[in-house]
């Protein structure tokens, strides 16, 4: 494959969308360049982007107390289910953690290594990085792995903590380029991101307790994946609930799943009751 030419006034501006647009460009010619032929022209030996496991949905919502961060437990390779269990929710290091989405083999990958160096940080200098720090750390980590995100191993994580200079707690989310944003109420991630941030948009108030943080992220889990695909819902048959923990002043706690099943039996009883009625009974 030969580089493109174009004239003085044939020139298809910035936008490297519109060149390959212009010049007609396929997958395969793109792999040519970036795989391991190089810029010689030699054939691409594999293609541009594979089915690998993908993890959705996750998100954080801040509490009066601090933050909680949940995700489901589905992995999905195109459109097959590769992983009814799969973590999306770890502890970074006391007091904070992060959500994955996106590609899990290079996702979890980013964890571990963001994990070692919030500890080698802490060892090094006898005291832990700001969160502020931990933020700007993991953008310059999700911005690493640009290549890896424009042949479709995106990663796009949450991260969430209890500040302890600031006695509050704080959620930060990022794009692929490792922009970061800190939110102020709550962030949403995935593909069924939109769904459950509209769960909880509604149901988000400044006074929220833990517990009722909680329910709200287990309503909004709930309610993605019986709109999205990619997003698996509670299964109380193989004990599979969505991975919720609680980020406050004494650090960061997962929640038990015998506590996870008590509130999603009620979250579901209370979606039966507003199918059947009030009280449970079908109207005639």
């Amino acid at each position: 494959m030969s580089l493109p030419r174009f004239g003085p006034h044939d020139d298809p501006g910035p936008s490297f969308a519109a060149l390959l647009q212009r010049t007609g460009t396929s997958r395969g010619d793109i792999a040519t360049f970036v795989g391991v032929g190089g810029f010689d022209g030699a054939a691409a030996t594999a293609p541009m982007v594979v089915d690998v496991p993908h993890g959705t949905t996750c998100l954080a919502v801040r509490y009066s107390g601090g933050v909680v961060l949940a995700g489901d437990r589905r992995a999905t390779a195109g459109h097959l289910i590769s992983s009814h269990r799969i973590e999306k929710v770890f502890p970074a290091d006391q007091h904070s953690g992060v959500a994955i989405a996106g590609a899990a083999g290079p996702a979890r990958e980013m964890v571990r290594l963001f994990q070692l160096q919030l500890e080698h940080y802490e060892k090094v200098e006898g005291t832990p990085i700001s969160l502020e720090g931990k933020a700007n750390q993991l953008a310059q980590m999700v911005r690493a792995n640009l290549p890896a995100a424009m042949q479709g191993l995106v990663v796009v994580p949450i991260f969430a903590g209890f500040d302890l200079a600031a006695d509050r707690g704080r959620l930060f989310d990022y794009d692929v380029t490792g922009g970061r944003y800190e939110e102020r109420d709550y962030a949403t991630t995935g593909s069924g991101a939109l769904h459950a941030e509209t769960v909880v948009k509604m149901g988000f108030r400044p006074s929220l307790s833990a517990a009722a943080a909680t329910d709200l992220v287990l309503e909004a889990l709930f309610v993605a994946s019986d709109a999205d695909s990619a997003t698996g819902g509670p299964d109380p048959v193989r004990d599979v609930f969505p991975v919720v923990a609680v980020i406050d002043d004494a650090g960061y706690r997962r929640l038990q799943d015998t506590e996870l099943r008590r509130r999603t039996e009620r979250l579901l009883g209370r979606h039966r009751n507003r199918r059947d009625g009030d009280g449970g009974r079908r109207k005639s």
